[in-house]
């Protein structure tokens, strides 16, 4: 049978490796009598899961110190509040630039808790661009400055990161995170939803700089304070120790095929082979993002003549390219290559894609 690949945006394709070993392991019984699925938190099988998988995450982002590692249960949309909360101290006001669709989700739960500024905004209009990156009017009693770095259903990625100065950048990293290296030290706080480059849904990495711990989060609920889940070594409320147990295992699979140099290096190559279809298409195919604005994680396109999408979507199907369909409020359609992509996948959609418009050209 030919292979079948999944181009959805999350939950995500996992590396082959990974499942293989996760097969193998996750649900074999340990001496203690359970496996990953079931193994107590205080165990010190748990416990040195964790610590690995805090380790060679530390070890991949080359982390600095004075940094703190966190494995959270829920997605990042629970960290839209988390961030507030536990961030905001004293202050009334938090910046926020508006990227798409996912900033926006942000902007309007931070709005629960604090007054937001909207510092940049994204151009809606084709080609999409990315926020603009200089003179963010920033108020001077800003608690920190959120930014959504790749939009995965826009299809936009920031061409850079924004000077915040003393303001600490706090970051949505969850469609970029681990795809490429990432100077940490930028930014006072990054979280990511694991579902599209760590593992399955329901865990969420937060990277957060210890000085930032210091402000008060007395509105916090103790499972969403970053404070007492550190003091309490990520388990004031159950973690979700398979999840925990995966990612470990997909850091794992970074560190042996490379490390982070080599997963930009292969998502450049997959993200270059995808859009120079498009672009040499004749228009049969359109990218809507503008170039050095394009992600590189989640690739939108659509046809020009919108009525062939939907016998597109069928018929990748049924060539075994599947997920292909854009986000629901911006239709069209969104290949996301992830590091667990392999380049076969994307020569397999690009043979398809030329085949479909030579058939309906």
């Amino acid at each position: 049978m030919s292979p079948v690949y999944n181009f959805a945006s999350g939950p995500a394709r996992l590396p082959d490796a990974v499942l293989e070993r996760a097969r193998d392991t996750l649900l074999l019984r340990g001496a203690d009598g359970a496996c990953a699925l079931e193994r107590p938190f205080s165990s010190p099988a748990f416990r040195a899961t964790l610590e690995r998988a805090r380790q060679r995450l530390a070890a991949l982002l080359g982390l600095p110190a004075g940094y703190r590692v966190l494995f959270l249960a829920g997605g990042a949309m629970q960290q839209f509040s988390m961030v507030p909360l536990n961030l905001l101290g004293r202050a009334r006001c938090a910046a926020y630039a508006d990227s798409g669709y996912w900033a926006g989700r942000a902007i309007r739960e931070a709005r629960r808790y604090a007054e937001v500024a909207v510092v940049a905004r994204y151009q809606g209009a084709t080609p999409l661009a990315a926020p603009p990156l200089a003179n963010w009017p920033l108020p001077d009693d800003c608690a920190y400055c959120h930014i959504t770095p790749n939009e995965t259903g826009e299809g936009i990625a920031y061409p850079a990161l924004p000077d915040t100065g003393a303001v600490p950048l706090v970051a949505d990293a969850t469609s970029c995170f681990l795809a490429g290296p990432l100077d940490v030290s930028r930014f006072g706080l990054i979280y990511a939803g694991a579902q599209k480059n760590i593992g399955p849904a329901g865990l969420t990495v937060v990277i957060v700089r210890e000085d930032l711990l210091e402000r008060e989060a007395r509105y916090a609920p103790a499972p969403y304070c970053y404070r007492q889940q550190l003091a309490e070594n990520n388990t004031v409320n159950t973690p979700v120790g398979w999840a925990i147990e995966l990612a470990a295992l997909v850091f794992d699979w970074i560190a042996e095929s490379g490390g982070l140099a080599a997963m930009a290096l292969a998502n450049r190559r997959k993200a270059e082979r995808l859009y120079h279809a498009i672009d040499t298409s004749g228009g049969f195919y359109q990218a809507p993002v503008a170039h050095g604005h394009r992600s590189p994680s989640n690739v939108r396109f659509q046809l020009a003549d919108e009525r062939l999408t939907e016998p597109f979507l069928q018929q990748a199907e049924a060539a075994g390219l599947t997920h292909l369909r854009g986000h629901c409020h911006v239709g069209g359609l969104r290949a996301s290559l992830y590091n667990a992509m392999p380049q076969a996948g994307v020569d397999a959609l690009v043979a398809f894609m030329a085949d479909f418009s030579r058939r309906q050209g």
